[in-house]
């Protein structure tokens, strides 16, 4: 992901965001409408992402949308990501509410069209930067607007602009102090957030210079409490017919904290489990059971270990200074440093075991009851392994430090003639770890104990060959719960840790003006050059992930790195100038980049504006996009995820708590993408402070690289290798026939293309000593066609958390907002679309009961309070506690945490 900038005018598409800015100018060429502080200049040069034609009066072809202070501080978010998702032409893919159970918890990424964060291309004040995968590395309150262009731009910025670009600017113009301290808590307990803020700004040698300080600070606890979340646990249940259903409170059969007995050749359950004393109880069922599922009872399932949203802790520090030289030469630097922290259980490692009838830890009664039940023999035990160490679950800790520094230059010569360029060289570590997995080696020999001389031993030791012998070894008891011992522990489970450093260094230099005219005004100019080297390194691997000794995770060292150098052109030139009549220009633009592991590519845009009347404002442009493979993409080792997948080698047999790893690939090859954006913006003369804008987008992208989803992998298998059930060995299957595990390398698909539509209207106007502003924004997807070389998909309104690009159709925000010296209140309602949950059929042909999703409407209420330089505010999102669908453990594209409150104060002077 990266981000830029661009002149945003009156003309420009999606305006309306900017909430809070004054009506357009009406005379001669648009001006540019300011969507930030009060103290910007009518008359200045606002250089927005979308372009490198930098002038005012610019009519941008491609959409941009300005996001001002107040824009972004509508819904109280606690960070910049968060705000942009409620923007509906964004998808809430990475947030700490979508990312519960991951290595990549609590990052918060862009994501324009759903397209995912990968190909919205994200920059800080129009240049690159190591923070950009994680917007919570950009202070808030150093941020003086975001601007987002919702189309093609990589002939302007480069790869990554697939979607679009996101560009934060920084507030270079601050000057004084401001400070704030807020806290939330949503209505259940949990989720509690604290947070305080300083940002400082002064200019000093007589005006010359500036300098800016921001730092933040917020903690996360989390939301927990899923119980009183009844649709966060809801589950796919195939009946014995075969018909899918999604159902709430699908338990194990198969598996228990205490363990559940399991017919070891059948792989059927006996319904019997391990109370936490050792002795065997039964297994309550449901009120529906099929295989190794039930509907209620006192069964167990994942979902009740995870929490509703990840915890975090993090803190930024910001520094920038500029000083103007002389009046045509500016130099620039900037300091970021961002560290971001947590600790949490992810969920508790699920072991299959054979469990012989001499097992040292059976107990008389147990052997007893066994035999009762008619287990006579060797068993497999379903164990969750939910007592493991202090922390029992698996536990996921993180540390992700990003520290920056850039440097750069601006300004002009001649008639209108500027240059800038700058360096930027950042380093993101990510110190992380998993505690509590298995060493599935030791944890074999452990599990497989008997009696000497009344005394637990491993069986290795115990038998005749002392070629087996382990003397390390500690019998471990896992019958019934809490009865690991910690010296079994220490030998049969194990911390895997990695250290890891993702280097970014970026150098541009550019040159605009206006080198000559013709009969219909200026000709625009800009070109310049871009560089860039990224590097993967791994600075730490412990032993046990080397010798991929571990379980579920190992922290495999990965390496590798690229370097581009690109040139660029872009040109505008106004074909037709009638003032108040018509305005009509062309823009053209062309990228050359060459990539030491891919070659050479060209990347391009043409398209145009028509201003009638100057109310109406015509726009469209094609453009040819690109996006290199990320280095992650390149040379990941390996990610770990846990869910249930359908065994399409099976007749669509559905197995729970498959391992799920993804890794890179070298071999990928660049996406290349066609973009088409037609529409127009409308601002009447006599209506001043209205803007409606209209705009038809058609994405269209070949060699898509994506890691699949495991259902969409495992159909592809069938496809590719239909007589072989280990899909060429990706797919790993236990003693049972059952899948355990399933590698995902990242691929180029065939082609991935959505089409839509975005409406916007705004409307602001003075209401006694204040002003009112009203704005509607909606974004209608027609498709979402994935073609992964075996079938094509429309995912356009399948919104399962468990379907790959899940995309509502429609999705819309509509607020109201006042504001006067004392007093301001917004009110805010956020539409999500229902559809499908799931375009998955079963054995029999037929899609799940109850597969249709309600649309959600939500409710959010902010209240300000000014005296003097103190600021007291209240928000309360999602205002009716209205519940996502019934989904597995999350649901990206609704709320998850149910009603929040939040409060603070804020001082400025």
């Amino acid at each position: 992901m990266k981000f830029n900038h661009l002149h945003w005018l009156a003309g420009t598409a999606l305006s309306a965001m900017a909430i809070a800015s004054p009506a357009f100018a009406q005379e001669g060429n648009a001006r540019v409408a300011e969507a930030t502080s009060p103290d910007t200049r009518p008359d200045e040069d606002i250089v927005v992402t979308g372009s490198r034609i930098q002038r005012s009066g610019f009519d941008a072809p491609t959409p941009t949308t300005v996001l001002d202070e107040k824009a972004l501080s509508i819904g109280d978010r606690p960070g910049i990501a968060q705000a942009l998702n409620d923007a509906p032409q964004f998808r809430p893919s990475l947030t700490p509410e979508t990312t519960v159970a991951n290595t990549n918890a609590a990052a918060t990424a862009a994501d324009l069209r759903g397209l995912n964060p990968v190909r919205t291309l994200t920059l800080l004040n129009g240049h690159r930067f190591s923070g950009s995968n994680d917007l919570n590395s950009v202070p808030q309150n150093a941020v003086k607007r975001v601007d987002v262009v919702t189309g093609g731009a990589s002939a302007a910025w480069g790869s990554g602009a697939v979607a679009g670009v996101v560009n934060i600017v920084l507030d270079d113009d601050l000057t004084g102090l401001k400070m704030g301290v807020d806290s939330g808590i949503s209505s259940r307990g949990d989720g509690g957030r604290y947070g305080a803020d300083l940002a400082w700004g002064s200019k000093f040698a007589g005006g010359r210079g500036h300098i800016l300080i921001a730092t933040e600070y917020q903690k996360s606890d989390g939301a927990l409490d899923r119980a009183s979340r009844p649709n966060m646990n809801g589950g796919m249940f195939q009946r014995a017919d075969g018909q899918l259903v999604l159902a709430r409170d699908v338990n194990f059969t198969i598996a228990n904290n205490g363990g559940a007995i399991v017919n070891p050749f059948t792989g059927a359950p006996y319904n019997l489990v391990f109370n936490r004393d050792g002795s065997i109880g039964p297994l309550t069922l449901g009120s529906e059971t099929a295989g190794q599922l039930t509907i209620g009872g006192n069964g167990q399932n994942l979902t009740q270990y995870l929490n509703v949203s990840t915890p975090y802790e993090r803190i930024n520090l910001l520094a920038r200074a500029s000083y103007d030289v002389t009046d045509s030469l500016k130099v620039w630097a900037d300091f970021s440093f961002n560290q971001m922290t947590a600790s949490f259980g992810f969920f508790p490692d699920t072991a299959l075991a054979v469990i012989m009838p001499d097992n040292a830890f059976l107990t008389p009664t147990a052997r007893q009851q066994l035999a009762a039940a008619g287990v006579s023999g060797p068993f497999i035990l379903g164990r969750l392994l939910d007592d493991v160490g202090p922390t029992h679950l698996l536990n996921y800790a993180y540390n992700r430090r990003n520290l920056e520094g850039a440097v750069g230059f601006e300004g002009s010569f001649g008639s209108g003639w500027k240059y800038q360029g700058y360096y930027d060289h950042g380093e993101l570590r990510n110190r992380q770890s998993l505690d509590n997995q298995r060493i599935p080696a030791n944890f074999n020999r452990a599990l497989d104990s008997v009696l000497v001389n009344g005394k637990a031993v491993c069986r290795v030791n115990a038998d005749a060959n002392p070629a087996n012998d382990d003397p390390a070894c500690v019998p471990l008891n896992l019958f019934g719960n809490g009865n690991i011992s910690d010296a079994a522990r220490a030998y049969s489970f194990a911390k895997g840790s990695g250290i890891s450093t993702n280097k970014l260094d970026a150098a541009g230099v550019s040159l605009s003006g206006q080198p000559f005219s013709t009969w219909a005004g200026p000709v625009d100019l800009a070109a310049g050059s871009d560089f860039r080297w990224e590097k993967f390194v791994t600075n730490y691997t412990d032993p046990l992930s080397q010798a991929m000794a571990l379980a579920p995770l190992n922290f495999a060292p990965t390496n590798g790195g690229f370097s581009v150098k690109e040139f660029f052109g872009e040109l505008n030139a106004p074909l037709l100038n009638q003032p108040g009549a018509i305005r009509l220009e062309i823009n053209g633009a062309a990228r050359y980049s060459d990539y030491s592991t891919s070659g050479d590519i060209w990347s391009w845009k043409f398209g145009g504006t028509a201003r009638l009347f100057n109310d109406l404002l015509l726009r469209g442009v094609y453009s040819r996009d690109i996006r290199s493979p990320s280095i992650t993409e390149y040379f990941l080792g390996r990610s770990t995820n846990l869910g249930a997948v359908l065994d399409p080698y099976k007749n669509n047999k559905l197995v729970q708590s498959v391992y799920n790893y993804s890794s890179g690939n070298p071999d990928l090859k660049p996406e290349v993408s066609h973009t088409l954006t037609v529409g127009g913006s409308y601002s009447p003369h006599g209506i001043p402070g209205l803007r409606v804008s209209v705009d038809y987008y058609r994405i269209k992208i070949d060699g898509v690289i994506v890691t699949l989803q495991p259902q969409d992998a495992l159909n592809l298998c069938v496809a590719q290798f239909p007589g072989d059930n280990l899909c060429g060995g990706l797919i790993e299957r236990g003693s049972d026939g059952e899948i355990k595990s399933l590698m995902r390398k990242m691929i180029n698909l065939a082609k991935y293309q959505t089409n839509g539509l975005d409406i916007e209207a705004s409307y602001r106007r003075q209401l006694g000593s204040g002003t009112l502003s009203a704005r509607i924004l909606a974004t209608h997807v027609f498709q979402l066609l994935i073609d992964d070389g075996v079938k094509t998909t429309d995912r356009a309104g399948i919104i399962g958390s468990e379907t790959s690009f899940s995309t509502p159709k429609w999705r819309g925000t509509g607020s109201i907002s006042y504001d006067d010296r004392s007093f301001g209140t917004d009110l805010r309602l956020r539409y999500v679309d229902g559809g499908l949950y799931s375009n998955q059929v079963g054995p029999n042909g037929k899609l799940s009961l109850n597969n249709d999703v309600a649309s959600r409407l939500y409710v959010d209420l902010g209240l300000r309070f000014r005296t003097g330089p103190f600021t007291l505010y209240g928000n309360v999102n999602n205002l009716f506690d209205r519940q996502p669908p019934l989904s597995y453990y999350s649901s990206p594209n609704y709320d998850v945490i149910g009603r929040y409150f939040s409060a603070g104060v804020k001082l400025r002077f």
